[in-house]
Order: C-alpha cells, then structure tokens, then sequence
C-alpha cells in the first residue's frame, strides 16, 4: 500500500492575527486533509511575547505554541463544523515593524523531517525566502508550490523612490522565487509574473459566509426584503487598502450620488485621517471602527463598494458575494475571478462607478446558483489547487531526492547547475549580518535565540553548548 503524500503548507502569519496568510492557508490545510488521502502539517510562526503584544489584536496573547495551536483550531472548527485532521507545528519568527510582517529566524525547512520532505507549499514564496539561510527548498522536498498572496510592487511604489524600489524588488523577488519553487500559483494577474507560474485562484470563502448568502435567498425566494440597508465598505483602514480611492469617487461625485449613504468599517494606522477626510463630504459617510465581516450588522446591506487595486484576489469582495450582495470594484486583474458572478459589476472610471452604484441601489441581488455557491466554497478551490498543483510529479522524484544536499545537484544541465550557483550566491549572502541587514532582514534573525529555542524545545547548537562549558 501506497504512503500518504506529505504535505507540509509554510506560512507568513496565524491567528488570532487576522489577515490572508493567516486564515487562508488554516482553510487550506484543513480542506486538504479533509478525505484523509494526505498527510498535512501547517507551519506557522511562534512570536515571543513581546511581538505577540505588537502583532495579536484585543490584548490576546500565549504562554505556549500548544495553548495557540489549541485557539487556531477552535477557531477552525467553529467555522468548517468538522474537526480537522491535520498537524500544526510552528517556526521561530519576529515581527518587523516597518514592514508590519513576520520573518522566519533561522532555516524553517528543518522544521519538517527529511523522511516527510514530499510537498512544500510556500505560501508568500518570497516573503519566505528573501532571507532563508540553510538546506534549499528544492533540495529537501521533492516539489515545492509557491502561492503568491501580495502585490508588493504595488505597495512598494507608493513609498518614497517607490519605483526604484519597486524594480530592485522585482528582481530579488523573481531570484529567489526561481531558486526555491518548481511551480508557482498566483492568485490573480494583478500578482508579479514569475517563470513556472499559472494564474489560479486557489483560495475559498469561510463557509459562514455562504451559509449566511442561502439565508437571504430563502428571504427572497419567501418574498421577504431580504436587504434593508445601502452601500458599505469594510477592509484594514489605511489609504492603500481602497479608502484614498472610495473617498475620491464619493468627492468627485458629490452632486450624482446626492442621497447616498455609505458606512466605512475598518481599523489601522490611517484611521483618524480618514474620519477626517470623511467629514469634509457632502454625502452622509459614516467612519466605524472594524469588525468581523461575518458580524449581523452586515448582513442587511445590500451594496459592497471596493474600488481596492493593490488587493491580489480581495477577500471582502468574495465574501460579499457569498452573502448575496452586489459588489461595485473596479475594472481590474484583481477581479478577474469575481467578473462570473452576476451580483458583480465593475467600472473603468468615475462615471462608470457612479452608473454602476446607482443601478446596484435600485436593483435587487441575483439569486447565486448551487454551482456559482460552489465555485466560491473552500471545496472548489481545494479542487482548483489540486488540478494546478501538480503534485502527482513528487512520486517520480523522490527516488532521485538526496536530503543530505545542502543546495546543490550532480547534474550536468547546464541552466540546473546554472540555478545551483545562484542558489549558492543566496546562501552566502544570507548566512552574513551584514549583509542580510542591508537587504533588511530583522537584527539577530539568523539564528533563534536562546527565549524561542526555549519555547518551542529547539536543540541548542553544539558551538553554544561548547561556548557555555
């Protein structure tokens, strides 16, 4: 009898921190074990207790990665109704503050045994390996999937010299992304190109979402109002994430949208400054602090405005079609995915946003079909992932993997001992302080410290044992 094929699914964040990399890949993880055919691990970062106290929302913190890995699930299970069958373990990391992110400290591919090396799934494959030290990813697994979540041009391009950051970026971002992934999903083309990659939204819905959507067509199809409030937006309030945009189309288009009435949800830096600019408009625009989507306060509106083009594939706008409501985004590669399901209507510029915002207030919602419902649950994006990912390849190349490699091969291809050089060139760089601090790894990140190594039971290494005797 065949082994389980392994799958070890690396990410950039965890909860109680809610944001894409943290909740996507927990879905994911979960709907892959789901038919008990694989063996899944998630490994998500440990944060020392100062950095949870910066990173975890409303005071949250743990005393160990068990009393963590114990909310993850709860907060799982409350959401799939199943108990998962997969294995969390977790990676040293530390919260950058200017970068608002969590680094890995360490080699985090050691985190997963070479017997189990099948499968790695790097979700952010950048963000992982801009200052990996340590075995190669295509060396310890026998294939390795990066899913690209960030457009981090795009954010990059918005600070100061953006666009010379932006072009370095690029090129760091396609170099170590080649070394490291033998095949690359990106979740939308708004994502940087990179060689081996397909566009494939692999990514679903939290199943509260669609079930609160069949609640409102059982509403409809009864005859009942099943949408009593107007137009609102939800999403982290800083100006990038679509507030600069919305604000700008509701000034421009005070006197065609005379009446209007929009309801803004959303925590962040950027928070008072918005309530602000807010405040200066002639259209009602109410400022709230942010909630859970799911919450019942949004279940009546009937309208989602999201004019966001530095989102990849936009979370909210997803969830606001489960729950049966038009959604209003703008014309753009991010929404590509979205464009099939008739509740979406998209514009090209500001008259076409205030055409389009006009019609969806005056229009009842399109009842989603069983298939449309489907297209947006966990299950079919599980299915996605599984005709993309290629996984099928790991059974012809684990007779010829050699974990004792650090990063090279004995091949005789020129481009693939090519690729080995270059891979070499990164483990040099990355293994120097120096050099890792100018490309702006954290301070003290290559190797963990002697707190995390103590809470997540790491071996000390045998030149600090010798130091301590």
């Amino acid at each position: 009898m065949d082994k389980k094929q392994n799958i070890a699914i690396f990410t950039t964040a965890s909860l109680p921190w809610m944001t894409g990399t943290a909740v996507n890949p927990l879905f994911r993880a979960a709907y892959l074990a789901k038919d008990g055919q694989r063996k899944i691990t998630l490994v998500i970062p440990w944060l020392s207790l100062k950095d949870q106290e910066l990173v975890y929302p409303s005071n949250i913190t743990f005393s160990s990665p068990s009393e963590q890995e114990k909310y993850v699930l709860h907060w799982l299970e409350e959401r799939t109704g199943f108990t998962s069958g997969f294995d969390i373990r977790f990676y040293p990391g530390k919260f950058a503050i200017d970068k608002r992110s969590i680094l890995a400290v360490g080699d985090i591919s050691e985190i997963i045994s070479d017997e189990e090396a099948d499968i790695a799934v790097l979700e952010e494959p950048e963000h992982l390996t801009w200052f990996h030290h340590g075995k190669r990813w295509k060396t310890k697994f026998c294939h390795v999937i990066g899913i690209v979540h960030t457009n981090y041009l795009e954010y990059v391009k918005r600070e100061k010299n953006g666009r010379l950051q932006a072009f370095l970026l690029k090129y760091i971002n396609n170099w170590v992304v080649g070394i490291y992934c033998h095949k690359v999903i990106r979740l939308s083309g708004a994502t940087q190109d990179y060689p081996n990659s397909i566009i494939c939204n692999v990514h679903g819905v939290n199943p509260k979402f669609l079930e609160i959507g069949k609640k409102k067509i059982e509403q409809q199809q009864s005859g009942n109002q099943a949408f009593t409030k107007a137009a609102y937006y939800i999403g982290k309030m800083v100006w990038s994430k679509g507030y600069k945009e919305l604000l700008t189309l509701l000034q421009d288009h005070q006197k065609e949208l005379d009446g209007l009435e929009v309801d803004l949800y959303g925590t962040g830096e950027d928070s008072n400054e918005v309530h602000e600019a807010a405040k200066k408009l002639k259209i009602v625009v109410r400022v709230h602090p942010g909630r859970d989507h799911a919450d019942p306060i949004f279940h009546d509106y009937k309208v989602f405005l999201n004019p966001s083009t530095t989102d990849v594939v936009c979370t909210t706008t997803a969830e606001a079609l489960a729950m049966g409501k038009i959604v209003v985004c703008t014309n753009h590669t991010s929404n590509d995915f979205f464009k099939q399901f008739p509740n979406c209507r998209t514009y090209n510029d500001g008259h076409g946003f205030v055409k389009a915002t006009q019609k969806a207030l005056t229009e009842e919602p399109a009842q989603l079909s069983d298939a449309q419902i489907h297209e947006l649950s966990w299950e079919a994006a599980t299915e996605r992932f599984l005709s993309v990912a290629e996984l099928d390849q790991t059974s012809n190349k684990r007779l010829s993997k050699n974990p004792s490699k650090k990063f090279a091969s004995t091949s005789l291809d020129v481009s693939r001992n090519l690729e080995d050089a270059s891979a070499y060139v990164h483990y040099v760089a990355s293994g120097f302080e120096v050099s890792r601090r100018v490309f702006g790894a954290i301070p003290g990140s290559l190797q963990p410290d002697e707190e995390q190594r103590m809470e997540l039971g790491l071996a000390i290494p045998a030149d600090n044992q010798s130091s301590k005797v």
